[in-house]
């Protein structure tokens, strides 16, 4: 008896679901799995990331969905492959700091300016933020843990580096990216013309949203400050070459491109600490190749992953 007034309370669930969907102007646009993805969803994400990309609000409308519909699809097989290993519910003792550090990006002064534009903006609250942000601390710490002893740092590389730049003052760059893998199948040519074509029309930031693969992509590709010795040769040439606010020629990096926008330049004095230098040098090549390990092991996880668009 007891079975089948469960069985009768989940058919009654199911019927009204179905007829909530039905009678309403919700619909589901992609199913993962057992996840699924609603247009209304698409709507509430497409809002948040034009709070961290506001240019993003230019781009045609089925462009900006788009670009909210696979942010959500990442999202969600990220969490469901860290639900295999963490527990989301327990709390992370630096998840405040990382969001109070998000609203001063966005040039807001506390969490209760932040709410507002939340709500303003007919999006997720702070509880949904603070999961969104849990999901990406918590796959960093994965692939750290993957990862981390795969780093490769040729330390006496960095150290002659570091002896051989004479000049006491270099550049700082505050670049943006359009950091990008070529599918298989898919004509790189094509591919490259296709992602120049975008930053004419639509601006690099919302290129960037679109075609990026880097986490950058949700604030249009920028990534802050760089000097100019974390770079690469390769980069810094390129970077050498190009005016502020225009962007390098692709840069091929591994088996993937890179495409640099210098929003800004400043001059900085060079610091006369070697070992701090080292240390900050050590900590950017290592994010870098982390960075890489994170991309090619998402793609790797995602295709177990039935992934249906409607």
């Amino acid at each position: 008896m007891m079975i089948r007034k469960i069985l009768l309370i989940i058919v009654i669930f199911l019927f009204s679901i179905t007829r909530l969907f039905a009678n309403s102007d919700i619909n589901i646009s992609v199913t993962i799995n057992d996840s699924i993805i609603t247009n209304y969803d698409i709507k509430k994400e497409k809002s948040y990331l034009i709070i961290l990309n506001p240019k993003l609000s230019n781009l045609e409308e089925e462009k900006a969905l788009k670009v909210a519909k696979n942010s959500l699809i990442n999202e969600i097989v990220k969490e469901k492959e860290l639900i295999k290993i963490f527990d989301l519910s327990k709390n992370i003792s630096y998840l405040d700091q990382v969001m109070k550090d998000l609203y001063s990006r966005l040039n807001l002064k506390n969490q209760n300016e932040f709410s507002e534009l939340l709500k303003n903006k007919n999006t997720y609250s702070i509880d949904e933020i603070k999961k969104k942000l849990k999901i990406e601390l918590l796959w960093n710490e994965l692939i750290f843990k993957k990862f981390n002893n795969q780093v490769k740092i040729d330390e006496n590389q960095l150290i002659k580096k570091i002896d051989n730049e004479n000049n006491q003052i270099q550049n700082e760059y505050f670049l943006s990216e359009i950091f990008f893998k070529k599918e298989k199948n898919e004509d790189l040519e094509l591919k490259i013309q296709k992602i120049k074509s975008s930053i004419n029309d639509v601006g690099f930031s919302n290129t960037a949203n679109i075609f990026s693969i880097s986490e950058s992509a949700n604030y249009g590709g920028k990534i802050g400050w760089i000097s100019e010795g974390n770079l690469s040769k390769l980069i810094a040439k390129e970077l050498k070459k190009t005016e502020i606010g225009k962007h390098t020629d692709v840069i091929k990096i591994g088996n993937n491109f890179l495409i640099l926008k210098i929003e800004e330049i400043r001059t900085k004095k060079k610091s006369v600490d070697k070992k701090a230098q080292l240390k900050e040098m050590k900590i950017f090549e290592t994010n870098r190749q982390l960075g890489l390990f994170s991309n090619i092991y998402f793609n790797k996880v995602k295709i177990n992953y039935s992934i249906n668009e409607k």
